[in-house]
């Protein structure tokens, strides 16, 4: 079965930035998106970034310009680059799969789900 695994959450002040990793598990799939998203307390998981097989990215309106997403293919990473963090980017943050051509937007049609990492952004 695939795995993934998140790390490099952390806290930081506002302006600072982090750059979380998501190790993924050898898979056979050509076809697929990997995608980030995050939950706030009392919040919807809400999808921030995403990229397909072909690299192609998209991400929310909250975070263009701020976030970026991609990949290291040889290494099975996902990552996401995080600059100009704002304390409304408080969120636990998880990778997630599908295997489709397509990045879905909703958490229930992604597959493969990593544990979480927490970031924390102080004023």
């Amino acid at each position: 079965q695939v795995q993934m695994v998140e790390s490099g959450g952390g806290s930081v002040q506002s302006g600072g930035s982090l750059k979380l990793s998501c190790v993924i598990s050898e898979s056979t799939s050509s076809t697929y998106c990997m995608a980030w998203f995050r939950q706030a307390p009392g919040e919807e998981r809400e999808r921030v970034a995403a990229i397909d097989s072909n690299g192609n990215t998209i991400y929310a309106d909250s975070v263009k310009g701020r976030f970026t997403i991609s990949q290291d293919n040889a290494k099975n990473t996902l990552y996401l680059q995080m600059n100009n963090l704002k304390p409304e980017d408080t969120a636990m943050y998880y990778c997630a799969a599908t295997w489709r051509a397509q990045c879905l937007l909703l958490p229930n049609e992604y597959i493969n789900w990593g544990q979480g990492t927490q970031v924390t952004v102080s004023s």
